[in-house]
Order: C-alpha cells, then structure tokens, then sequence
C-alpha cells in the first residue's frame, strides 16, 4: 500500500470508529429523555398563540402526573396510559381545532435550553399535532421536567449520568465533544 492509501484507510476507520461513538452517546442520552413537541395549524400569528395556549394546557396536565415518575421507563408508561388525558388537555385549549396526540420515537435538530443543549438524534416524544400540523412548532423535554420555568440545572444532573450532563452542559470539553456528537446526529439523520 501507498502511504496516502493506508493514511485514508486509516482515516476512514478512525471516522467509522468515532461515528459508533457519537452514535451510542447519543442514544443512550436520548434513553434517559422523553421530550414534548407541539406543532401549530400553520404559521399565522393566531395559530402561533393558540400553539402555546394547548401546549400549558399540556404541561399543566402533565406536571402532577408525571412528579412520581422515577425513571423514563416509568414516565413512558404514565404518558402512554394518559394519552387519552393529554388529548382531552390539549383539546379544551385547541378552540376546535383537532387534536392528534401519539407517543414514539421523533428526530429532533439540536436544541439549545438555556443552560443545556441536547445533540440532533432520535428521541422518544410526546407529539401534540394541531390541525394539519403544519405550522412552526415548539418543544421541550417533560422528562427529567425540564419544561419552561421548571428547567433546573439541578434535575438535569440528578436524572443523567455524569458524562451526558457534562456532555449536554457547559462544562469543560463541552466544544469539541458536543460537536462530535452533533455532526454524526445530523449525518445520521440526513441518511436515514
């Protein structure tokens, strides 16, 4: 082998080696979230308003329920046993509009939470679809509750492992190794 050759062999191990890295990084960050995604009729100023009117409406359902929960196990199982609720929730705020709730696997681009930002990837979700759905939408994580004025630094470290919260916060390494993991979530998703 030529030296370029065996240096592009090379590169392309160490690049299939880092993506299954930042690949199972990613998931089991994603294994330990449930996130919440409201999508509004369309992008028109009212719609966009009444989005976030079903989405407290949602929230405030959910809080009570979802504080005894003690792992994303348990809290999927108290989504997927209050589905029915959650429609009902969102329903009394949609002003007619119909309601589509479901629960199960959503890509997600990466988002940033104040003191926190999770990668681009796959994450188990709790959908509120309005209407067509068409509109801009709005998402947070409901478990660990990191929803609106609940997102505690606090409840983020006691619900991840020490290396996801130091992978999701700002803490030294933040840079180099978040990037790793967004740029394979995005590749990952745009091939799949």
């Amino acid at each position: 082998m030529r030296p370029w050759e065996t240096a592009a062999l090379l590169a392309l191990c160490l690049t299939l080696l880092w993506g299954t890295w930042a690949g199972a990084r990613q998931r089991r960050l994603a294994a330990g979230l449930l996130r919440l995604h409201v999508i509004a009729v369309s992008d028109d100023e009212a719609e966009q308003r009444l989005k976030l009117r079903v989405r407290d409406a949602v929230l405030d359902y959910l809080r009570p329920r979802l504080s005894e929960a003690s792992d994303p196990a348990e809290a999927r199982a108290i989504l997927l046993g209050e589905l029915e609720g959650v429609a009902a929730a969102a329903a009394s705020a949609a002003e007619g509009r119909p309601v589509t709730v479901s629960l199960g696997p959503e890509d997600y681009p990466a988002r940033s939470y104040g003191g926190f930002t999770l990668p681009a990837g796959r994450y188990e979700s709790l959908r509120v679809s309005l209407g067509e759905g068409r509109g801009r939408n709005w998402w947070c994580v409901v478990f660990p509750t990191l929803c609106l004025d609940a997102a505690r630094p606090e409840e983020l470290r006691r619900t991840l492992a020490p290396a996801d919260y130091a992978l999701v916060t700002r803490g030294e390494g933040y840079e180099l190794r978040f990037w790793l993991v967004e740029l394979w979530g995005e590749l990952r998703n745009a091939l799949g």
